[in-house]
């Protein structure tokens, strides 16, 4: 085994670094074909987010993963374990919390010994009746072109029953928070993998009876000091904060921008628009929401921020659908022109 553990570190150490800058990234499929792979090299990605399951949670599938990729000039940023994100055992410190952080920590030490240095979390607990961890809507709505997408309506959820078998209030998901993040992120540190938050999507104060505590940027700053590491940052979700406004986050997504990157903790950009702030809203086309995406961008090149932006929740349906591939080159056009005006500033 001992062997082994070795091989698996050297082959992570001869990896080459990623350029430096906005990269271009998607999500992207744990299982590719040959297409998918053509239309990552012919879109000039340089980057994918990867999601699967536990049984994926190996350094040897990672490293396998990995080299797929880079063999098709793409690098992988993170891979994430569905069975680990958003999940109420860890949300909600449920009977088993105790193994579940030991398969994350399993995990932190996995992306390490692969050489992936990234990895998203969310600490909003899934929500019953809803097919997507994390994911939650009242309605499917229509935008441009007669696209279905996503819809909510606060007055709606509100009107829903628990998810579980009593109510969760703030504290108490505060309570698990950080016995969750001081547990993990001393093996973040030791395998040099960095964590970014994921704000509650929607951002409103409860959903199922479970309350949300990542919806402003005031609940950040709290997170950040309760982690008390470099190694623990933001993915920022430029939908999300959007559905919340300035109103809600206490800061619009370019201010957010601003003031996170100031502080070098943006890891990774979700790029997406939407509608309106709440208490309604629809996700959007990139270029049709209220948020000015331009402007987003243009404030990740001030603060020179070094990620991936993916697109997010894109209407019509995921990758590899022609929607998502439209918005993959609406943020290739848009970064390609904050750098060239930052350089020639």
């Amino acid at each position: 085994m001992a062997a082994a553990g070795g091989g698996l570190l050297s082959y992570a150490a001869a990896q080459t670094k990623a350029p430096a800058g906005i990269k271009l990234g998607t999500f992207f499929s744990d299982k590719p074909n040959e297409n998918d792979l053509t239309g990552l090299r012919h879109a000039g990605v340089e980057a994918v987010s990867i999601w699967t399951s536990i049984e994926n949670n190996t350094a040897e599938w990672m490293i396998a993963t990995r080299r797929k990729m880079e063999a098709n000039g793409v690098q992988v940023f993170n891979v994430g374990i569905m069975d680990l994100h958003c999940d109420p055992t860890l949300v909600l410190s449920l009977p088993g919390v105790e193994n579940k952080i030991e398969q994350y920590k399993k995990y932190l030490t996995n992306l390490g010994r692969a050489g992936i240095r990234y990895t998203t979390y969310a600490h909003m607990s899934n929500i019953k009746n809803q097919p997507t961890p994390g994911f939650y809507q009242t309605s499917i709505g229509k935008t441009r072109g007669n696209a279905d997408t996503r819809e909510f309506n606060v007055a709606v959820a509100k009107k829903l029953p628990c998810s579980f078998d009593k109510e969760y209030k703030e504290e108490q998901i505060w309570k698990s928070f950080t016995t969750f993040i001081r547990a993990v992120m001393p093996v973040a540190e030791k395998n040099n993998v960095r964590i970014g938050l994921h704000p509650d999507d929607p951002p409103v104060d409860s959903l199922g009876c479970v309350a949300r505590v990542f919806r402003t940027y005031a609940a950040y700053e709290r997170a950040f000091e309760i982690a008390g590491s470099d190694n623990f940052g933001a993915c920022l979700c430029i939908g999300t904060w959007g559905e919340g406004g300035k109103q809600g986050f206490g800061k619009d997504p370019v201010e957010a921008v601003r003031a996170l990157g100031a502080k070098k903790k943006i890891f990774k950009v979700h790029f997406r628009n939407v509608s309106s702030p709440l208490p309604t809203f629809r996700e959007t086309f990139i270029d049709n929401g209220y948020l000015d995406m331009y402007q987003v961008m243009k404030a990740l090149r001030e603060v020179n921020f070094d990620g991936i932006v993916i697109p997010d929740h894109v209407p019509g349906g995921g990758y590899p659908a022609a929607n998502n591939s439209y918005t993959i080159g609406y943020m290739k056009a848009l970064r390609d022109r904050v750098n060239a005006e930052g350089t020639r500033a």
